[in-house]
């Protein structure tokens, strides 16, 4: 099996306040290849944040499978697919989400520590990949302290602290200014082809999905 991750015939609909329910995903197929990066593009309303919850099985798809190493994750209960989201699944989002009351190094170590792994490794892991993204003299400073591109590369850690096999991203530099942004994108880049692991990143910048192994246009489903 050469797919990390496969969806297989998904569809999802949400019941809104109206008198008909909102049909956000048809019947769609998508595939990533293990090394593989791949840019999902889609306008704002096509379901780009449901796909990569459904993906990330944070949510279920009303049809369809989700399928992770060719393991179909449908039948699981809440306590396994919340263990296959720790051991196999990283997540950034378009705003950091880093705990503002603990520091950058911190804020690497605690999903190891729920992880299972040691204090000792998980605070070695976090001194190394604040060092990948430039950042080793800021592990000890707390998000207020840091700038919006700084703060997004140490979500990008926190995100890669358990070694995943499958990063999700979601609009993750749309929160920077275009300098920013494109230099913060070189390093998640380097980040991921470095460990070798598969990303599957939502964005509105075509640019910066033509940089990627393959582009996916997701288009809005008419209810």
């Amino acid at each position: 099996m050469n797919d990390v991750l496969q969806l297989l015939g998904v569809s999802k609909t949400y019941a809104k306040n109206g008198p008909a329910p909102v049909r956000v995903l048809e019947d769609l197929n998508l595939s990533v290849a293990r090394g593989e990066v791949v840019a999902l593009v889609a306008p704002s309303g096509a379901g780009k944040s449901t796909l990569l919850h459904i993906a990330g099985l944070l949510d279920t798809p009303d049809a369809g499978q989700v399928l992770l190493h060719g393991r179909d994750m449908s039948g699981l209960g809440d306590r396994a697919r919340t263990e296959a989201r720790r051991q196999e699944l990283g997540f950034v989002y378009q705003f950091h989400h880093l705990l503002p009351e603990f520091s950058a190094a911190e804020n690497i170590v605690l999903p190891q520590l729920a992880n299972g792994v040691s204090d000792g490794d998980a605070r070695a892991r976090a001194t190394e990949l604040l060092d990948r993204v430039g950042l080793a003299h800021r592990g000890a400073h707390r998000p207020a302290e840091m700038s919006g591109g700084e703060q997004q590369r140490v979500a990008f850690c926190r995100a890669l602290a358990n070694q995943p096999a499958l990063l999700l991203a979601d609009e993750p530099t749309g929160n920077l200014d275009p300098e920013t942004a494109d230099r913060v994108f070189a390093v998640l880049m380097d980040l991921v082809r470095e460990t070798g692991l598969s990303a599957l990143i939502a964005t509105h910048n075509h640019e910066l999905a033509g940089r990627m192994d393959r582009v996916i246009h997701l288009h809005e489903t008419v209810a």
